[in-house]
């Protein structure tokens, strides 16, 4: 598979991600966050399952074993995508698609924020600059005159957290357990049963709003979860993970047209220009590191 390729799999995974916003605010059919979120991970968990059980064997069997402290990260990981993913459903249903798509990538810039204060890790001088126009753009496009945000506009802002937290421990375990597909489905199997076994009692749903949820469920389970990280794994094989990490964050982008085309949301002066901020400051957290290495392999 050539570059070119690759990226137009991991754009298709961002028009996937970004569209699904929409399907998440209109396509429940009257579930609500806890019980949605886990009926739509057990489906992409059912969906990527043939593929992790055939990894599993070949790495299990020949490349290295699996442990109790793999199995253990694994579960974590199904628990923070939880909590994440179910956060940023109650926020959907409370804002506006624009606003959750560009507020959920505020992970972007957490993730080396974490990675330095938590883990001590290095990270390139790019992340505060970023991060500094990622909050600008945030206080503008949540209509912020007084920090008056939405409601929904606080959970997807929580549930950026941890999805930050999720984007550096699916590294750490799809690094040691050398399998990305065992650790994509067995987190999707944890999040699925932590919801229903949630989700049940506590909401309640009837029957019915599973059925006339149904397109929703099979829309983010099998596209956005199944399909969509399948994707993902297969382009990142192929490009280098700074390409990966610009085109999969334009699924804010195609978030914002998508409640646009059919929502008919509309973005003021005001909001248009918070989303830009949000935007540029992505695209300096991954674009300058990138430059530079490549600036230092020319003059070498």
């Amino acid at each position: 598979m050539s570059r070119l390729q690759a990226n137009s799999l991991l754009l298709l995974t961002a028009i996937i991600w970004g569209t699904t916003f929409v399907v998440q605010q209109v396509g429940t059919g009257g579930l609500q966050a806890i019980t949605f979120t886990g009926t739509r991970m057990l489906v992409g968990g059912i969906f990527i399952l043939p593929l992790a059980i055939r990894q599993f064997r070949r790495v299990h069997g020949g490349e290295r074993r699996f442990g109790r402290l793999d199995w253990f990260g694994i579960i974590l990981t199904g628990v923070i995508l939880f909590t994440g993913a179910t956060l940023q459903q109650y926020g959907i249903f409370h804002t506006t698609v624009t606003n959750a798509g560009f507020l959920t990538a505020l992970y972007v810039p957490l993730v080396p924020i974490i990675s330095f204060f938590l883990l001590r890790r290095k990270v390139h001088w790019a992340v505060w600059p970023g991060s500094a126009c990622c909050l600008a753009g945030t206080y503008i496009m949540s209509g912020a005159q007084g920090l008056d945000l939405r409601l929904g506009d606080f959970w997807v802002i929580a549930s950026s957290l941890f999805w930050a937290f999720h984007v550096i421990i699916v590294g750490t375990m799809a690094v040691r357990t050398r399998a990305p597909l065992v650790v994509a489905c067995g987190q999707f199997f944890v999040c699925g049963l932590c919801g229903l076994a949630i989700g049940l009692p506590v909401e309640q749903p009837e029957l019915v709003f599973f059925h006339n949820g149904l397109f929703g469920i099979l829309y983010a389970g099998l596209l956005s979860t199944g399909v969509g990280f399948t994707l993902q794994v297969v382009g990142q094989r192929f490009t280098h993970e700074a390409d990966a990490a610009i085109i999969l964050s334009s699924e804010t982008v195609f978030a914002a047209l998508a409640g646009v085309l059919f929502l008919a949301e509309r973005l003021g002066a005001a909001e248009f220009s918070g989303a830009a901020l949000i935007f540029f400051g992505i695209m300096i957290v991954q674009l300058l590191p990138m430059v530079r290495r490549r600036a230092r392999r020319l003059s070498g």
